[in-house]
């Protein structure tokens, strides 16, 4: 049982209970399972780390939300954007190889820069249909800081809002954009070979997620949207803070 668990069963239970709670939020909200999970775990464990038990989870919670009737039409606009968004994050260096500094530092920033965005909406300029070298740099840029903090959400998540698509549009496009940014994390993992994808660990993490997005798909019509996602970019902006500390 503790070779299974591999880190023991206190880590196991840490880490079924951050996932449980990174799948509720994504259950209510759509999204916010990767960004929840790795902010949590590098509370103790790098990164990387993180980004290994990731892998499963995103990948399976999210082929549900790549299902839709615009594929299409999303594939032919957002090509170029998970284009470079695969290609960097599978031959962009490690922070920790090219500069000294810890890279907490680089995953604390993010949190608290996604958090504040959030938490102050701000409004964004519509991007026009036809500039797709924009969403080629965003897809680039994103890559370049998950290689180093696991987390995908900047640039690209306040790019695809700024796209101004429907409801289903939009949830279609984060989910298939996850799964595309997930998909090149695997890559990554795997060329490393310092941690592995599929664990003992990492099918806890699984099943945790699993739950806590039942869970959370259950209750969303319960609980306030907005003020859940204000506590929720709270939540980053101070775990991003934690993170900048420790690795300061």
């Amino acid at each position: 049982m503790e070779a299974f668990f591999a880190g023991g069963a206190v880590e196991a239970l840490l880490v079924a209970a951050v996932f449980a709670l990174a799948g509720l939020v994504k259950g209510v909200t759509g999204m916010g399972l990767p960004t929840v999970s790795v902010s949590l775990l590098a509370l103790w464990m790098t990164p990387a780390a993180a980004a290994a038990l990731l892998v499963m989870p995103s990948l399976v919670t999210n082929l549900a939300q790549c299902r839709g009737p615009a594929l299409r039409r999303l594939a032919s606009r957002l090509w170029p954007m998970w284009a470079a968004l695969a290609v960097s994050l599978v031959v962009a260096p490690d922070l920790s190889a090219v500069s000294p500094i810890d890279t907490r530092i680089a995953l604390g920033a993010v949190l608290v820069v996604y958090g504040l965005v959030g938490l102050r909406r701000p409004e964004l300029p519509p991007v026009p249909p036809g500039e797709r070298w924009i969403g080629a740099l965003v897809g680039a840029a994103t890559g370049v800081v998950t290689a180093s903090t696991a987390v995908f959400v900047l640039p690209m998540v306040p790019y695809l809002q700024a796209l101004r698509l429907d409801r289903d549009g939009t949830v279609q496009a984060l989910g298939l954009s996850f799964m595309v940014a997930t998909l090149a994390l695997a890559v990554r993992i795997g060329r490393d070979e310092t941690h592995a994808v599929l664990t003992g660990m990492s099918v806890v993490a699984l099943a945790a997620a699993l739950a806590g997005l039942a869970l959370g798909t259950a209750a969303r019509a319960r609980i306030g949207a907005a003020t859940f996602q204000r506590a929720l970019f709270a939540m980053f902006v101070l775990l991003g803070a934690v993170n900048l500390w420790r690795g300061a």
